[in-house]
């Protein structure tokens, strides 16, 4: 609570004109003639200001207590936005995959039945899952491209995190700019493998609608690729080969990256990988989608994981070019 004085002047003996003159013939817009003559009084107000505080947010990620001796990356691991998920993904059906589940839904109920009812059905079972397998191999041996595009932006597709996680032994992420943002769509970070570490640089996608959101569904703004940028640099002056990990339907396209030099930042990048001295290697995931893939995939060796796509133009984008729609992408 804060007490604020403050006072008002009243003058006598002067007209309301001489008042209103220029205090430029005068103090404090009163003339010089009546300062002498006039006599004035000044009358005090109290004001009182009453602040009230708002009450911190709690942080998001506080330092555990007691972090779980368990976890691989101990308290790192803790203070990550990544986190195992604690409900399970849901199973997700692409539409070419619907006859495998009904497969798999005649295994359930025949097992389901063996169980209640106590009878052998170990033949039935053998002949349905033979089916099955069957199946499988025909209708992934005979992928068509936008069946293989619709695989690689599978909800339960492995991340960027994901691989790193799994093929790092430690890993350490990297954030901002420095100039004052930090991109989630893009993580940065130095991990090791086998005692040698490495920059590595992937987009990230989320593994549920929150995380989506917050990742932006994987398409970085300006300040993910200057967050790389900056990154490159600092690997190519310690001596750290780069691996970059692509997985974006393609650079953010807002009005607001527009106009913060979305096709600036992407330049720059391609600029700055054709002159670095550290090996670097790029592995499509997922999708990689025009641009904003290729911001981080100017590498010495590209490598791409089965199912994974990389395009100039998304198949729905070139179908509406060519026949203006984006339901025609199967014919490209």
């Amino acid at each position: 609570m804060a007490s604020i004085a403050y006072s008002s002047a009243a003058f006598t003996g002067t007209s309301a004109s001489d008042l209103l003159r220029s205090s430029s013939n005068g103090v404090s817009g009163i003339p010089l003639k009546t300062l002498g003559k006039a006599p004035f009084s000044v009358k005090k107000r109290d004001a009182t200001v009453v602040a009230k505080l708002k009450k911190g947010k709690k942080h998001d990620y506080p330092w555990p207590a007691d972090p779980d001796p368990n976890v691989k990356g101990g308290v790192l691991t803790h203070l990550s936005h990544f986190k195992p998920l604690k409900e399970k993904q849901k199973p997700v059906t692409l539409d070419f995959e619907k006859p495998l589940v009904e497969i798999e839904k005649k295994m359930i109920d025949v097992r389901r039945m063996a169980n209640e009812t106590g009878l052998d059905f170990s033949d039935q079972i053998i002949l349905l899952e033979n089916k099955y397998q069957q199946a499988l191999k025909d209708l992934y041996r005979h992928l068509t491209p936008i069946q293989r595009v619709h695989i690689a932006r599978h909800p339960n597709r492995p991340t960027f995190l994901d691989h790193i996680f799994s093929i790092t032994d430690k890993f350490v992420e990297l954030h901002g700019d420095r100039s004052g943002y930090d991109d989630p769509a893009i993580v940065t970070g130095i991990g090791t493998i086998d005692d040698r570490r490495y920059m590595f640089i992937g987009q990230q996608k989320g593994r549920n609608t929150k995380e989506n959101i917050h990742r932006n569904f994987g398409m970085p703004t300006p300040h993910g690729y200057r967050k790389a940028l900056r990154m490159m640099y600092y690997a190519d002056h310690h001596g750290f080969p780069i691996v970059t990990f692509i997985d974006t339907p393609g650079a953010y396209a807002d009005l607001k990256s527009e106009e913060l030099g979305q096709g600036e930042a992407i330049a720059h990048n391609l600029r700055t990988m054709f002159g670095l001295k550290v090996p670097i290697v790029s592995i499509v995931i997922g999708e990689g989608g025009s641009g904003g893939a290729l911001a981080i995939g100017c590498a010495n060796k590209l490598l791409m994981l089965e199912n994974a796509v990389f395009y100039v133009a998304s198949p729905e984008a070139c179908a509406a070019i060519l026949w203006k729609t984006a339901k025609a992408s199967p014919k490209v």
